[in-house]
């Protein structure tokens, strides 16, 4: 399982660059504020928190909290994503500490953050339940983690995509490794999120909730940031 983080390290550094473009297209239009919304269903109102955004890819959510006033972590395993996140932060003036950096095993001291964010990055964790106590260890009593994911390994890829979509742009190699992830990953896993509960239970998580609303509110519109898989949302308190 070692081995299928590098070949998810290697798909991403080939598409950082592309990835990059979207989610700052993202960041300028009209999505930022439905993240926002979702945010603010569970984000506490006391200002600064410190936040840490797992596999924080090109910094997505690092910018649209850290312009909020949030004091920004972010970390991911690929070297080229954590690249163009850096450029960025520079570019837009939002100053992030980002590391390249093992999102199963963060190094931080205990107790670092009030809040842990993170979007699509689990269904790709081949260590989960490691994962998930370990970033309880991160979390201050009371701390609150926000996970956006899917089961990806899971998804339905017999139904036609519309037109326009996130995926569309995707060389047929690029394809064919992502669906070979899912092989990989599949046979280790449970459905989710209902597995989840049980590993942030054993965690030591509680007030464990799911909010199956945010796919349709976040991806409502055929758009180029559309997200066929129905995306969840996972609260835990630490």
């Amino acid at each position: 399982m070692e081995e299928i983080k590098q070949r998810m390290s290697d798909y991403w550094t080939e598409r950082a660059p592309d990835f990059s473009r979207l989610r700052m297209k993202e960041l300028s239009g009209g999505k930022h504020e439905l993240w926002l919304a979702e945010f603010d269903r569970y984000l506490p109102s006391k200002k600064p928190l410190d936040i840490l955004d797992l596999g924080t890819g090109t910094g997505f959510f690092c910018f649209l909290l850290g312009r909020e006033g949030h004091r920004m972590t972010g970390i991911d395993l690929t070297a080229g994503m954590i690249d163009e996140a850096c450029r960025t932060s520079a570019e837009l003036g939002i100053p992030v500490n980002f590391q390249v950096m093992d999102a199963e095993k963060p190094d931080f001291a205990p107790h670092s953050f009030d809040v842990l964010v993170t979007r699509n990055l689990t269904w790709g964790l081949p260590h989960l339940a490691e994962a998930y106590a370990n970033w309880h260890t991160l979390l201050r009593p009371g701390g609150l983690l926000i996970n956006f994911d899917a089961d990806y390994c899971r998804e339905d890829t017999s139904a036609p995509l519309p037109e326009n979509h996130a995926h569309k742009g995707i060389s047929s190699e690029l394809a064919q490794e992502y669906e070979n992830f899912k092989n990989i990953l599949r046979p280790a896993q449970q459905p989710r999120p209902q597995w989840d509960r049980e590993l942030l239970t054993a965690a030591g998580f509680h007030n464990i909730e799911v909010n199956t609303g945010v796919w349709k509110r976040i991806y409502a519109d055929f758009d180029e940031f559309y997200n066929p898989t129905p995306i969840f949302t996972l609260t835990a308190t630490a």
